[in-house]
Protein backbone atom coordinates (compact mmCIF):
# COMPACT_ATOMS: atom_id res chain seq x y z
CA UNK A 1 0.00 0.00 0.00
CA UNK A 2 1.14 3.57 -0.58
CA UNK A 3 2.15 5.37 2.56
CA UNK A 4 0.09 8.36 3.57
CA UNK A 5 1.77 11.54 2.37
CA UNK A 6 2.45 14.39 4.74
CA UNK A 7 1.84 17.94 3.59
CA UNK A 8 5.56 18.63 2.82
CA UNK A 9 5.76 15.41 0.77
CA UNK A 10 2.72 16.49 -1.21
CA UNK A 11 4.23 19.88 -1.95
CA UNK A 12 7.52 18.26 -3.03
CA UNK A 13 5.68 15.80 -5.28
CA UNK A 14 3.76 18.54 -7.02
CA UNK A 15 6.69 20.93 -7.17
CA UNK A 16 8.66 18.33 -9.12
CA UNK A 17 6.26 18.86 -12.03
CA UNK A 18 5.92 22.01 -14.12
CA UNK A 19 4.45 24.83 -12.05
CA UNK A 20 1.62 26.97 -13.39
CA UNK A 21 2.79 29.98 -11.38
CA UNK A 22 3.72 31.99 -14.47
CA UNK A 23 0.69 31.01 -16.57
CA UNK A 24 -1.89 33.77 -16.81
CA UNK A 25 -4.80 31.43 -17.64
CA UNK A 26 -5.89 28.83 -15.06
CA UNK A 27 -7.73 25.85 -16.59
CA UNK A 28 -10.39 23.85 -14.77
CA UNK A 29 -8.28 20.69 -14.91
CA UNK A 30 -4.72 19.96 -15.92
CA UNK A 31 -3.08 16.50 -15.87
CA UNK A 32 0.35 16.11 -14.31
CA UNK A 33 2.47 14.50 -17.03
CA UNK A 34 6.22 14.57 -17.44
CA UNK A 35 9.49 12.72 -17.85
CA UNK A 36 8.37 9.56 -16.05
CA UNK A 37 5.44 9.08 -18.41
CA UNK A 38 7.59 9.80 -21.48
CA UNK A 39 10.15 7.23 -20.35
CA UNK A 40 7.44 4.65 -19.71
CA UNK A 41 5.97 5.16 -23.19
CA UNK A 42 9.39 4.84 -24.83
CA UNK A 43 9.99 1.57 -22.99
CA UNK A 44 6.73 0.17 -24.36
CA UNK A 45 7.64 1.18 -27.91
CA UNK A 46 11.13 -0.29 -27.54
CA UNK A 47 9.64 -3.55 -26.25
CA UNK A 48 7.79 -4.14 -29.50
CA UNK A 49 4.58 -5.16 -27.71
CA UNK A 50 1.97 -2.41 -27.54
CA UNK A 51 -1.37 -4.19 -27.15
CA UNK A 52 -2.72 -5.72 -23.92
CA UNK A 53 0.08 -7.57 -22.13
CA UNK A 54 2.30 -7.57 -19.04
CA UNK A 55 1.99 -3.84 -18.33
CA UNK A 56 -1.81 -4.02 -18.32
CA UNK A 57 -1.54 -6.87 -15.82
CA UNK A 58 0.85 -4.87 -13.64
CA UNK A 59 -1.42 -1.82 -13.81
CA UNK A 60 -4.35 -3.98 -12.68
CA UNK A 61 -2.28 -5.31 -9.77
CA UNK A 62 -1.10 -1.84 -8.68
CA UNK A 63 -4.65 -0.50 -8.83
CA UNK A 64 -5.92 -3.47 -6.83
CA UNK A 65 -3.39 -2.73 -4.08
CA UNK A 66 -4.46 0.90 -3.87
CA UNK A 67 -8.13 -0.09 -3.61
CA UNK A 68 -7.35 -3.00 -1.28
CA UNK A 69 -9.12 -5.55 -3.48
CA UNK A 70 -8.15 -8.92 -4.93
CA UNK A 71 -8.14 -7.91 -8.58
CA UNK A 72 -9.20 -5.21 -10.97
CA UNK A 73 -10.02 -5.48 -14.69
CA UNK A 74 -8.58 -2.74 -16.90
CA UNK A 75 -10.77 -1.63 -19.79
CA UNK A 76 -10.82 1.05 -22.48
CA UNK A 77 -13.03 3.50 -20.56
CA UNK A 78 -15.38 3.87 -17.61
CA UNK A 79 -18.22 3.74 -20.14
CA UNK A 80 -16.97 0.34 -21.28
CA UNK A 81 -16.78 -0.78 -17.65
CA UNK A 82 -20.38 0.19 -16.91
CA UNK A 83 -21.59 -1.46 -20.12
CA UNK A 84 -19.73 -4.68 -19.27
CA UNK A 85 -21.15 -4.75 -15.74
CA UNK A 86 -24.74 -4.31 -16.91
CA UNK A 87 -24.34 -6.84 -19.73
CA UNK A 88 -22.65 -9.41 -17.48
CA UNK A 89 -25.47 -9.10 -14.94
CA UNK A 90 -28.02 -9.88 -17.63
CA UNK A 91 -29.85 -6.55 -17.34
CA UNK A 92 -31.73 -5.89 -20.55
CA UNK A 93 -35.08 -5.25 -22.24
CA UNK A 94 -37.97 -4.96 -19.80
CA UNK A 95 -35.69 -3.97 -16.91
CA UNK A 96 -35.47 -0.54 -15.29
CA UNK A 97 -32.35 1.00 -13.71
CA UNK A 98 -32.42 3.94 -11.29
CA UNK A 99 -29.83 6.56 -12.18
CA UNK A 100 -29.34 10.25 -11.32
CA UNK A 101 -29.96 12.88 -13.97
CA UNK A 102 -26.98 14.77 -12.49
CA UNK A 103 -24.28 12.75 -14.23
CA UNK A 104 -22.35 12.56 -17.47
CA UNK A 105 -24.43 11.08 -20.28
CA UNK A 106 -22.31 7.90 -20.44
CA UNK A 107 -23.86 6.65 -17.19
CA UNK A 108 -27.32 6.74 -18.73
CA UNK A 109 -26.26 5.63 -22.20
CA UNK A 110 -24.86 2.36 -20.84
CA UNK A 111 -28.34 1.42 -19.63
CA UNK A 112 -29.66 2.05 -23.13
CA UNK A 113 -26.83 -0.02 -24.64
CA UNK A 114 -28.22 -3.16 -22.98
CA UNK A 115 -31.80 -2.33 -23.92
CA UNK A 116 -32.96 -1.48 -20.40
CA UNK A 117 -34.86 1.66 -19.37
CA UNK A 118 -33.11 4.44 -17.40
CA UNK A 119 -35.29 5.91 -14.65
CA UNK A 120 -33.92 9.36 -13.91
CA UNK A 121 -33.88 10.38 -10.25
CA UNK A 122 -33.59 13.81 -8.59
CA UNK A 123 -30.76 14.85 -6.27
CA UNK A 124 -31.16 15.04 -2.50
CA UNK A 125 -30.51 18.77 -1.94
CA UNK A 126 -28.41 21.63 -3.29
CA UNK A 127 -26.01 21.01 -0.39
CA UNK A 128 -25.92 17.26 -1.08
CA UNK A 129 -26.23 16.81 -4.86
CA UNK A 130 -26.24 13.00 -4.79
CA UNK A 131 -29.16 10.81 -5.85
CA UNK A 132 -32.20 11.12 -3.58
CA UNK A 133 -33.30 8.03 -1.68
CA UNK A 134 -36.83 9.42 -1.35
CA UNK A 135 -37.21 10.09 -5.07
CA UNK A 136 -35.67 6.72 -5.91
CA UNK A 137 -38.23 5.02 -3.65
CA UNK A 138 -41.08 6.80 -5.42
CA UNK A 139 -39.81 5.61 -8.79
CA UNK A 140 -39.22 1.93 -7.98
CA UNK A 141 -41.50 -0.53 -9.79
CA UNK A 142 -41.65 -4.27 -10.28
CA UNK A 143 -39.40 -3.77 -13.31
CA UNK A 144 -36.62 -2.06 -11.33
CA UNK A 145 -33.55 -4.31 -11.26
CA UNK A 146 -30.60 -2.10 -10.36
CA UNK A 147 -29.32 1.24 -9.11
CA UNK A 148 -26.32 3.09 -10.52
CA UNK A 149 -24.89 5.27 -7.75
CA UNK A 150 -22.73 8.13 -8.98
CA UNK A 151 -20.04 9.31 -6.56
CA UNK A 152 -20.39 12.85 -7.88
CA UNK A 153 -17.33 15.12 -7.51
CA UNK A 154 -15.60 12.25 -5.69
CA UNK A 155 -17.98 12.30 -2.70
CA UNK A 156 -19.25 8.87 -1.70
CA UNK A 157 -22.94 8.07 -1.50
CA UNK A 158 -24.32 6.84 1.84
CA UNK A 159 -23.42 3.16 1.67
CA UNK A 160 -25.50 1.80 4.54
CA UNK A 161 -28.62 3.71 3.47
CA UNK A 162 -28.39 2.55 -0.14
CA UNK A 163 -27.58 -1.03 0.81
CA UNK A 164 -30.65 -1.12 3.05
CA UNK A 165 -32.74 0.40 0.25
CA UNK A 166 -31.47 -2.18 -2.26
CA UNK A 167 -31.79 -5.16 0.10
CA UNK A 168 -35.42 -4.32 0.89
CA UNK A 169 -36.26 -4.31 -2.81
CA UNK A 170 -33.94 -6.99 -4.14
CA UNK A 171 -31.96 -4.53 -6.28
CA UNK A 172 -28.37 -4.65 -7.53
CA UNK A 173 -26.06 -1.72 -6.75
CA UNK A 174 -23.55 -0.59 -9.38
CA UNK A 175 -21.15 2.26 -8.66
CA UNK A 176 -20.17 4.86 -11.22
CA UNK A 177 -16.91 5.78 -9.50
CA UNK A 178 -15.46 7.78 -12.38
CA UNK A 179 -14.73 10.62 -9.91
CA UNK A 180 -13.54 8.47 -7.00
CA UNK A 181 -10.36 6.62 -7.95
CA UNK A 182 -8.20 5.89 -4.91
CA UNK A 183 -10.98 5.63 -2.32
CA UNK A 184 -10.95 2.22 -0.66
CA UNK A 185 -14.72 2.13 -0.09
CA UNK A 186 -15.26 2.12 -3.85
CA UNK A 187 -16.44 -1.32 -4.94
CA UNK A 188 -17.91 -2.22 -1.53
CA UNK A 189 -21.48 -1.00 -2.10
CA UNK A 190 -22.85 -3.76 -4.29
CA UNK A 191 -21.88 -5.96 -7.21
CA UNK A 192 -19.34 -3.81 -9.04
CA UNK A 193 -17.81 -0.38 -9.61
CA UNK A 194 -16.39 1.30 -12.69
CA UNK A 195 -13.48 3.78 -12.60
CA UNK A 196 -12.33 6.38 -15.14
CA UNK A 197 -8.81 7.45 -16.13
CA UNK A 198 -9.84 10.05 -18.70
CA UNK A 199 -7.54 13.04 -19.16
CA UNK A 200 -9.26 15.27 -16.58
CA UNK A 201 -9.45 12.65 -13.80
CA UNK A 202 -7.35 12.46 -10.61
CA UNK A 203 -4.95 10.14 -12.44
CA UNK A 204 -5.00 9.48 -16.15
CA UNK A 205 -4.16 7.00 -18.89
CA UNK A 206 -5.55 9.48 -21.49
CA UNK A 207 -8.48 7.16 -22.17
CA UNK A 208 -9.14 4.15 -19.97
CA UNK A 209 -11.03 2.68 -17.08
CA UNK A 210 -11.27 -0.29 -14.77
CA UNK A 211 -13.83 -2.49 -13.08
CA UNK A 212 -13.81 -3.63 -9.45
CA UNK A 213 -15.90 -6.76 -8.84
CA UNK A 214 -15.89 -8.81 -5.64
CA UNK A 215 -17.48 -11.96 -7.09
CA UNK A 216 -14.81 -13.98 -8.89
CA UNK A 217 -17.16 -15.59 -11.40
CA UNK A 218 -18.63 -12.24 -12.42
CA UNK A 219 -15.15 -10.73 -12.58
CA UNK A 220 -13.86 -13.47 -14.88
CA UNK A 221 -16.92 -13.12 -17.08
CA UNK A 222 -16.22 -9.40 -17.45
CA UNK A 223 -12.53 -10.11 -18.07
CA UNK A 224 -13.41 -12.37 -21.01
CA UNK A 225 -16.13 -10.07 -22.30
CA UNK A 226 -13.70 -7.13 -22.63
CA UNK A 227 -11.76 -9.15 -25.25
CA UNK A 228 -14.50 -10.45 -27.59
CA UNK A 229 -15.48 -13.27 -25.21
CA UNK A 230 -12.37 -15.26 -26.12
CA UNK A 231 -10.75 -17.79 -23.80
CA UNK A 232 -7.30 -16.25 -24.29
CA UNK A 233 -5.83 -12.97 -25.43
CA UNK A 234 -3.19 -12.23 -28.05
CA UNK A 235 -0.40 -11.96 -25.47
CA UNK A 236 -1.31 -15.30 -23.88
CA UNK A 237 -1.27 -16.99 -27.29
CA UNK A 238 2.00 -15.27 -28.19
CA UNK A 239 3.63 -16.37 -24.93
CA UNK A 240 2.17 -19.90 -24.86
CA UNK A 241 2.60 -22.99 -26.96
CA UNK A 242 -0.88 -23.10 -28.49
CA UNK A 243 -2.35 -20.51 -30.87
CA UNK A 244 -5.89 -21.82 -30.41
CA UNK A 245 -8.78 -20.22 -28.58
CA UNK A 246 -12.51 -20.54 -28.14
CA UNK A 247 -15.29 -17.93 -28.01
CA UNK A 248 -17.59 -18.78 -25.12
CA UNK A 249 -19.76 -15.66 -24.90
CA UNK A 250 -20.67 -12.47 -26.72
CA UNK A 251 -17.94 -9.97 -26.01
CA UNK A 252 -16.65 -6.54 -26.97
CA UNK A 253 -13.40 -4.84 -27.91
CA UNK A 254 -12.96 -3.02 -24.59
CA UNK A 255 -9.29 -3.78 -23.87
CA UNK A 256 -6.66 -1.45 -22.47
CA UNK A 257 -3.33 -1.25 -24.33
CA UNK A 258 0.25 -1.30 -23.02
CA UNK A 259 0.86 2.39 -23.73
CA UNK A 260 -2.01 3.53 -21.54
CA UNK A 261 -1.16 1.00 -18.86
CA UNK A 262 2.43 2.25 -18.76
CA UNK A 263 1.22 5.81 -18.13
CA UNK A 264 -1.19 4.50 -15.51
CA UNK A 265 1.52 2.63 -13.61
CA UNK A 266 3.45 5.89 -13.24
CA UNK A 267 0.37 7.92 -12.35
CA UNK A 268 -0.71 5.50 -9.62
CA UNK A 269 2.55 6.12 -7.75
CA UNK A 270 1.46 9.72 -7.17
CA UNK A 271 -2.30 9.29 -6.78
CA UNK A 272 -2.43 9.38 -2.99
CA UNK A 273 -0.27 12.50 -2.80
CA UNK A 274 -2.30 14.19 -5.52
CA UNK A 275 -5.59 13.39 -3.78
CA UNK A 276 -4.12 14.72 -0.54
CA UNK A 277 -3.23 17.98 -2.30
CA UNK A 278 -6.75 18.18 -3.75
CA UNK A 279 -8.17 17.85 -0.23
CA UNK A 280 -5.93 20.67 1.01
CA UNK A 281 -6.96 22.93 -1.90
CA UNK A 282 -10.65 22.16 -1.31
CA UNK A 283 -10.33 23.09 2.36
CA UNK A 284 -8.67 26.34 1.33
CA UNK A 285 -11.49 27.05 -1.14
CA UNK A 286 -14.06 26.54 1.61
CA UNK A 287 -12.28 28.89 3.98
CA UNK A 288 -11.72 31.65 1.44
CA UNK A 289 -15.23 31.44 -0.05
CA UNK A 290 -16.75 31.67 3.42
CA UNK A 291 -14.67 34.79 4.01
CA UNK A 292 -14.99 36.55 0.65
CA UNK A 293 -18.20 35.15 -0.90
CA UNK A 294 -20.42 33.71 1.85
CA UNK A 295 -23.41 33.82 -0.51
CA UNK A 296 -21.82 31.04 -2.57
CA UNK A 297 -22.87 27.53 -1.49
CA UNK A 298 -20.16 24.88 -1.34
CA UNK A 299 -21.89 21.47 -1.59
CA UNK A 300 -21.17 18.64 0.83
CA UNK A 301 -19.67 18.97 4.29
CA UNK A 302 -16.06 19.63 5.16
CA UNK A 303 -14.53 16.32 6.16
CA UNK A 304 -16.78 14.13 3.99
CA UNK A 305 -14.93 11.19 2.45
CA UNK A 306 -13.93 12.23 -1.06
CA UNK A 307 -11.26 12.06 -3.72
CA UNK A 308 -11.96 15.79 -4.35
CA UNK A 309 -12.17 15.31 -8.10
CA UNK A 310 -13.87 18.61 -8.91
CA UNK A 311 -14.71 21.82 -7.05
CA UNK A 312 -18.43 22.52 -7.56
CA UNK A 313 -20.01 25.63 -6.10
CA UNK A 314 -23.57 27.00 -6.32
CA UNK A 315 -23.85 30.68 -7.12
CA UNK A 316 -26.66 32.80 -5.60
CA UNK A 317 -30.14 32.37 -7.00
CA UNK A 318 -30.72 35.15 -9.51
CA UNK A 319 -27.05 35.63 -10.37
CA UNK A 320 -26.33 35.63 -14.11
CA UNK A 321 -24.13 32.56 -14.55
CA UNK A 322 -23.20 33.38 -18.14
CA UNK A 323 -21.93 36.76 -16.91
CA UNK A 324 -19.98 35.06 -14.11
CA UNK A 325 -18.40 32.60 -16.55
CA UNK A 326 -17.38 35.42 -18.92
CA UNK A 327 -16.10 37.60 -16.10
CA UNK A 328 -14.01 34.74 -14.73
CA UNK A 329 -12.62 33.97 -18.17
CA UNK A 330 -11.72 37.64 -18.67
CA UNK A 331 -9.81 37.31 -15.39
CA UNK A 332 -7.90 34.36 -16.85
CA UNK A 333 -9.85 31.60 -15.09
CA UNK A 334 -11.71 28.79 -16.81
CA UNK A 335 -14.91 27.44 -15.28
CA UNK A 336 -17.33 24.78 -16.44
CA UNK A 337 -20.58 23.05 -15.45
CA UNK A 338 -20.96 19.59 -13.85
CA UNK A 339 -23.49 18.77 -15.16
CA UNK A 340 -26.29 20.12 -17.30
CA UNK A 341 -29.28 18.00 -16.16
CA UNK A 342 -29.34 15.00 -18.47
CA UNK A 343 -33.13 14.79 -18.65
CA UNK A 344 -33.18 18.17 -20.40
CA UNK A 345 -30.98 17.05 -23.31
CA UNK A 346 -32.78 16.72 -26.64
CA UNK A 347 -32.08 13.01 -27.07
CA UNK A 348 -33.45 12.03 -23.66
CA UNK A 349 -36.47 14.31 -24.00
CA UNK A 350 -37.26 12.50 -27.23
CA UNK A 351 -36.58 8.93 -26.10
CA UNK A 352 -37.38 8.87 -22.37
CA UNK A 353 -40.57 9.75 -20.48
CA UNK A 354 -40.91 13.45 -19.67
CA UNK A 355 -39.40 14.29 -16.29
CA UNK A 356 -39.42 17.22 -13.92
CA UNK A 357 -36.60 17.03 -11.41
CA UNK A 358 -36.79 20.40 -9.64
CA UNK A 359 -33.74 20.07 -7.38
CA UNK A 360 -31.53 18.81 -10.21
CA UNK A 361 -32.79 21.61 -12.43
CA UNK A 362 -32.08 24.28 -9.82
CA UNK A 363 -28.63 22.85 -9.18
CA UNK A 364 -28.00 22.69 -12.93
CA UNK A 365 -28.93 26.39 -13.28
CA UNK A 366 -26.64 27.56 -10.50
CA UNK A 367 -23.69 25.15 -10.38
CA UNK A 368 -20.23 26.31 -11.42
CA UNK A 369 -17.07 24.20 -11.35
CA UNK A 370 -13.89 25.99 -10.29
CA UNK A 371 -10.33 24.89 -11.14
CA UNK A 372 -8.96 22.04 -9.02
CA UNK A 373 -5.80 20.06 -9.74
CA UNK A 374 -2.57 19.30 -7.86
CA UNK A 375 -0.35 21.96 -9.44
CA UNK A 376 -2.47 24.76 -8.01
CA UNK A 377 -1.31 26.51 -4.86
CA UNK A 378 -2.76 28.95 -2.32
CA UNK A 379 -2.01 31.97 -4.52
CA UNK A 380 -4.16 30.51 -7.30
CA UNK A 381 -7.06 29.68 -4.99
CA UNK A 382 -6.98 33.22 -3.60
CA UNK A 383 -7.02 34.65 -7.12
CA UNK A 384 -9.95 32.41 -8.13
CA UNK A 385 -12.07 33.13 -5.06
CA UNK A 386 -11.51 36.89 -5.29
CA UNK A 387 -12.47 36.80 -8.99
CA UNK A 388 -15.61 34.81 -8.22
CA UNK A 389 -16.67 37.15 -5.43
CA UNK A 390 -16.22 40.12 -7.74
CA UNK A 391 -18.01 38.52 -10.70
CA UNK A 392 -21.19 37.64 -8.81
CA UNK A 393 -21.53 41.18 -7.44
CA UNK A 394 -21.02 43.22 -10.59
Amino acid sequence: MLAAASAPEVEDSVASSTSITDISFIPVADPVLGHEEKTALCEVIDSGWITMGERVQRFEEDLARIHDVEETVAVSSCTAGLHLILHALGIGPGDEVLVPSLTFVATINCILYVGAAPVLVDIDTIDNPLMSLDDAARKCTEKTKAIILVHYAGYLADRSAWQKFADQRGLLIIEDAAHATGLKDVGTYGVAAALSFYGNKNMTTAEGGAVIVSDQNLREKIRKMRGHGLTSGTFQRHSGSSPGYDMTMLGFNYRMDELRAAIGIVQLRHLEAWNHKRRHLTQLYRSLLEEHAPEVVVPFTAGDVSSYHIMPVVIPDGADRSHVIKSMRDAGIQTTIHYPPAHLFSFYREHLPSKQLPRTEEYGRRELTLPLFPRLDAVHIERITHALAKSIRC
